[in-house]
């Protein structure tokens, strides 16, 4: 196609842009793949939580996750209760038997269904079947880190007795 004085465009503008656009892409890609490894997560450091309990009056305990420092995936969470003379029950809160089960021992109960524990996420115990129900055992919480993350304890708390 010639212009009104006579000489010829070299490339068309629509071909102009896409050429623009690709080397764009291109580029961007590159500076990417380079500084990929320099750019990390910053480390959350060692997670910290709070628990409350209450007992009610059908023979079950609660125990509330009041305070969390982070989220944290259900797979690196792990409960104990611990009687006065030493027993131990304990458990992973994603076990098929303790995640959003009902008529278990212990279940955790995930608010938002996340697959995370968050501030207000509770476990319910059945203190009668279990016998915590006389009071003074203790509810342990504890993050099984991964990587650089090693094991912390979140909380604990001391069950109350309920009333029957």
């Amino acid at each position: 196609m010639k212009n009104p004085k006579g000489s010829q465009d070299a490339v068309s503008p629509v071909i102009a842009t896409v050429l623009l656009l690709a080397i764009t892409v291109l580029l961007t890609s590159g500076i990417y793949i380079m500084v990929q490894d320099a750019v990390q997560a910053p480390d959350k450091g060692t997670p910290y939580g709070q628990l409350t309990s209450q007992s009610l009056d059908n023979g079950f305990q609660v125990v509330r996750v009041s305070d969390l420092s982070n989220e944290l995936m259900i797979n690196t969470i792990k409960f104990q209760i611990i009687s006065n003379n030493g027993t131990i029950i304990e458990g992973l809160a994603n076990d098929a038997s303790v995640y959003g089960a009902i008529g278990s021992d212990v279940t955790f109960q995930d608010r938002d269904a996340g697959l995370t524990l968050n501030r207000g996420d509770y476990f319910i115990i059945n203190a009668t079947a279990i016998g915590s129900d006389e009071g003074d055992w203790t509810f342990r919480l504890i993050f099984m880190g991964t990587g650089t993350r090693g094991t912390a304890d979140l909380g604990q708390v001391i069950l109350p007795a309920t009333e029957l």
